[in-house]
C-alpha cells in the first residue's frame, strides 16, 4: 500500500464537521473539567498504536497499526494480530493449529475469503485449498519480528489483486531489532512458549532471526496438545543506492481438535461445554518458505520486488454432522493440501510534472503460480481412511499488471486513478474424470480516489473501485457431484465486486486523531466451493452498506486510548423464499482499549471488544448471542532490561461464544434424516499468561 504523506493545512472550510466528529469521541469528550486545565497538558504526538496522521493514506479507511500496539495488546493466538484491524473479529471455531474465522464489514470471510493478507511481501491466501477458498493461517507469524500492519477496506487499490474487496493487511518483517530478546512465558491449560529473536552484523549486512517454541492444551475436556516450532532467518545487504533481502520461514504444527458442537447435546448432558464429540478431530501443517526482496533507484524512479518460494502442507481431520451421513462409521472426513507456490510481484514509480501537475506513477505486476499434488477429500475413521471423496492435481496461475496516476491537481486536490487486469488459468486433473478440465479468465478493475484539503487539520476522501475474488479451480472446472454424480453448476471463474465510500479524517482537536466512512459493497455471486463435501454450494447476489468511526487519543505521552465502532447492513439481493439475511453477518462491532505504557517502570492495558448477535439463517428465525470479552496486561521492568508481563484473557470469564452456525447433524439415536440445530464453539475460559523478558 502506498501511503502519500501531507501536512499543510489549506482554507478554514471544513472546520465544522471536523470539529463535531472529533468532539463526539465519548473518550475525549469524557473530561468535563476546565478549558484551561485541558490547555496546560502537552503537545504530544498522537502516533501511539495506529498511524492515522492527516496525509497519511488514501482512504478514512485505511491505516497503519505500529509496533506499540503490538507490543501493549494481549495476543490469545498469532492470528489475531488481523484483529487490530479496525472492525475486524478474528475468533475460532478449531484447533488453534487450524486458521482463524475472519469477520470484517458485515462478512463471514471464513478463513480469509475476501481479506487479502500478505507476510514480508507474501501473499498468505491459499486459493484452491483444501478447507476453504483464501485459507489464511498465521500460525507462522512471530509477532515480536512484526514492525508495522498496513490496513486497508474496500476495493480501490490497483495493487491489491484476489481476494481484496473487504480489505487486507500487509505485515512487515523488522530488518533489524532494536534489542535482541530472549522471553519464556508460562500460562493457564498447559501453555508454554520460549522465544529467541535478535539481529547480528554480518559483513555488509546484518541477519534477523527468531526460533519459537510453543505448546497449548487450552481448557478443553480433550486436551489441545498443540505443538508448534517457528523459525525466520533473513539477512539485508545495501547494494550500491539499493537494499536487497532473503527471508527464510519455517513453521512446524500439530494437534487435537475440539470443533464445534450441537446445543442440544450440552442441553441434554452428553457433553461439556468444553467437550467434544469425535476426540480424534485435529491435523498436522508446515510452511517453508524463501523469498528475495529488492528496492532502490531505477530509470528516474523507485522500484520494489519480491520473488518468492513456499511449500505448504495441510492434513486436517474434522466431524461436524457425526452420524448424519453415514449412521456405521460416522462423518469424520480428511481434508489434504499439499502445494508449491511460486510467485513474484514488483512495481516501479516515479514523481514528475504534467505542465504545472506534480504526478507519480506507478506501474505494477504481480505473477503467482500454485502447483497443488494433490488437494483431497476422504472419509475417515479415527484419522483412518476409508474412501476417496475426490482427490484432485491442480495447476493455478495468474498475471496481474496495473498502471496508477497519482495526481496533485490543486493545494487542496488529490487524484488517485488506478487500473488493473488480471488473468487466471485453472487447470485440473481430477479423480473423476468428468472434473477435470481446463479453464482461463480474465477480469479488468477500475480504482478510483479523490482527496480534498487538508483544512483546518481535516481531509476528505471520495473512494470508488471494482475488485474480485477467485473461485475455487475444482468448483470452476466441476460437472458432476463427486458423491452422489449428479450434474451440477460450474462456478464463476472470477467472481466481480464493487464498492465506494465517502470518508473524513481529522486531527482538529488537540492530542485526538478521529476518522468516519460510508461505504458500500456489492458482490455478484456468493457462490462457493465447500471443501467438507467437494463440491460447489449456490450464491446469491449481495450487498453491504455500513458506518465505521475509529478514534485515537492520546492525552500524555504514556497514555493511549481507542475507541473503533463499525455497524453495518447486509442482505442477498434476490427475493427467496428462505430469506435475504446473510449467515454470519454481525451488525455490530464494537472495539476499545487504554494502555499506559512507559509510566514509570509500568506498563498495563485493558481492552474490550463486542460483536452483536447475526442471522444464523436467511429468514432471521434464528440468530447468535452477542459477545463482550475484556483482555488485560499488567508488565514491570524488574531490572535493567528484565520484564515481567502478566497476560489476563476473558478478564471477566463471560460464557460466550467464538462461533456459531445453524445446520442439520445426526447424533447416535437419532432420526435418521437428522436434527436442525444451532452449532456453536465456546470462547475459551479466563487464563493467565505470564511472560519473563530480557532485552540485551
Amino acid at each position: 500500500m502506498r501511503f502519500a504523506r501531507m501536512r499543510r493545512a489549506f482554507g478554514t472550510a471544513g472546520r465544522a464537521a471536523a470539529l463535531a466528529l472529533a468532539l463526539a469521541a465519548p473518550l475525549a469528550a469524557a473530561d468535563d473539567g476546565p478549558t484551561d486545565a485541558r490547555a496546560v497538558l502537552p503537545q504530544v504526538d498522537v502516533v501511539g498504536h495506529y498511524d492515522n496522521s492527516i496525509g497519511s493514506t488514501d482512504a478514512a479507511s485505511a491505516g497503519v497499526i505500529t509496533s506499540r500496539l503490538i507490543d501493549d495488546m494481549p495476543l490469545l493466538r498469532p492470528g489475531n494480530l488481523l484483529e487490530y484491524v479496525p472492525g475486524m473479529v478474528v475468533t475460532q471455531h478449531s484447533g488453534s493449529g487450524k486458521a482463524n474465522q475472519y469477520f470484517l464489514r458485515g462478512f463471514n470471510l471464513d478463513h480469509g475469503t475476501d481479506f487479502s493478507t500478505w507476510v514480508a511481501g507474501m501473499p498468505v491466501n491459499l486459493r484452491t485449498h483444501a478447507h476453504g477458498q483464501g485459507y489464511t493461517d498465521l500460525n507462522f507469524l512471530i509477532p515480536e519480528l512484526i514492525t508495522t500492519v498496513d490496513y486497508w477496506k474496500g476495493p480501490y487499490y490497483a495493487n491489491v489483486g484476489d481476494f481484496g474487496s473487504a480489505g487486507g493487511a500487509s505485515m512487515h518483517v523488522a530488518d533489524r531489532l532494536k534489542q535482541n530478546i530472549a522471553l519464556g512465558t508460562l500460562g493457564d491449560f498447559g501453555y508454554a512458549r520460549a522465544l529467541l529473536a535478535g539481529t547480528a552484523d554480518a559483513g555488509p549486512g546484518a541477519f534477523t532471526y527468531g526460533l519459537e517454541y510453543m505448546h497449548n492444551d487450552g481448557p478443553w475436556d480433550v486436551p489441545e496438545d498443540f505443538h508448534k516450532a517457528n523459525g525466520v532467518l533473513r539477512y539485508v545487504l545495501p547494494v550500491g543506492a539499493s537494499t536487497v533481502s532473503v527471508t527464510g520461514m519455517a513453521y512446524s504444527g500439530r494437534w487435537t481438535s475440539t470443533d464445534q458442537i450441537p446445543l442440544r447435546a450440552v442441553e441434554e448432558g452428553l457433553v461439556g461445554r468444553y467437550g467434544s464429540l469425535n476426540d480424534t478431530d485435529g491435523g498436522s501443517s508446515q510452511r517453508y518458505s524463501l523469498s528475495l526482496d529488492a528496492r532502490g533507484p531505477l530509470a528516474g524512479g523507485t522500484y520494489q520486488t519480491t520473488a518468492y518460494w513456499f511449500r505448504y502442507k495441510l492434513d486436517l481431520f474434522s466431524d461436524f454432522t457425526y452420524f448424519l451421513d453415514d449412521p456405521v462409521n460416522g462423518d469424520q472426513f480428511e481434508q489434504y493440501d499439499h502445494r508449491n507456490v511460486y510467485g513474484w510481484t514488483g512495481s516501479w514509480t516515479r514523481d514528475e510534472r504534467w505542465g504545472a501537475v506534480p504526478v507519480s506513477n506507478t506501474l505494477g505486476f504481480e505473477m503467482r503460480q500454485d502447483r497443488i499434488d494433490p488437494v483431497g477429500l476422504y472419509a475417515t475413521v479415527d484419522r483412518n481412511r476409508l474412501s476417496t471423496t475426490r482427490e484432485d492435481d491442480v495447476n493455478e496461475g495468474s498475471v496481474g499488471v496495473y498502471a496508477q496516476n497519482d495526481a496533485r491537481l490543486a493545494p487542496w486536490m488529490r487524484s488517485i486513478l488506478g487500473l488493473r487486469y488480471d488473468w487466471y488459468r485453472f487447470d485440473v486433473d481430477s479423480s473423476t474424470p468428468e472434473n477435470s478440465g481446463v479453464r482461463t479468465a480474465g477480469i479488468a478493475s477500475p480504482k478510483m480516489s479523490l482527496v480534498f484539503g487538508p483544512w483546518d487539520d481535516t481531509e476528505y476522501f471520495v473512494n470508488a473501485g471494482y475488485g474480485f475474488h477467485s473461485n475455487d479451480a475444482r468448483g470452476v472446472t466441476i460437472k458432476v457431484d463427486p458423491s452422489s454424480g449428479d450434474p451440477v453448476d460450474a462456478a464463476t471463474p472470477l467472481v466481480r465486486s464493487k464498492g465506494a465510500e465517502l470518508g473524513l479524517r481529522t486531527a482538529a482537536i488537540r492530542n485526538v486523531q478521529s476518522s468516519l466512512a460510508l461505504w458500500y459493497l456489492r458482490i455478484a455471486s456468493e457462490l462457493v466451493f465447500v471443501g467438507d463435501a467437494g463440491t460447489t454450494e449456490a450464491g446469491r447476489p449481495s450487498q453491504r452498506y455500513g458506518v465505521e468511526w475509529n478514534t485515537r487519543w492520546r492525552p500524555l505521552p504514556w497514555l493511549y486510548a481507542d475507541l473503533d465502532v463499525a455497524w453495518t447492513h447486509a442482505r442477498f439481493e434476490d427475493d427467496a423464499p428462505e430469506g435475504s439475511y446473510i449467515p454470519g453477518a454481525p451488525s455490530a462491532v464494537i472495539a476499545a482499549g487504554v494502555a499506559v505504557d512507559g509510566y514509570g517502570p509500568w506498563s498495563a492495558g485493558l481492552f474490550m471488544r463486542y460483536i452483536g448477535p447475526y442471522p444464523l439463517v436467511e429468514d432471521d428465525s434464528v440468530r447468535s448471542s452477542s459477545s463482550t470479552m475484556f483482555d488485560a496486561q499488567v508488565g514491570y521492568e524488574i531490572a535493567r532490561n528484565t520484564r515481567l508481563r502478566l497476560d489476563v484473557f476473558n478478564l471477566f470469564d463471560a460464557k460466550t461464544n467464538d462461533i456459531a452456525y445453524y445446520y442439520t447433524s445426526r447424533l447416535p439415536g437419532e432420526p435418521g434424516a437428522g436434527v436442525d440445530d444451532v452449532h456453536f464453539h465456546p470462547a475459551e475460559k479466563r487464563s493467565f499468561r505470564v511472560t519473563l523478558a530480557y532485552r540485551f
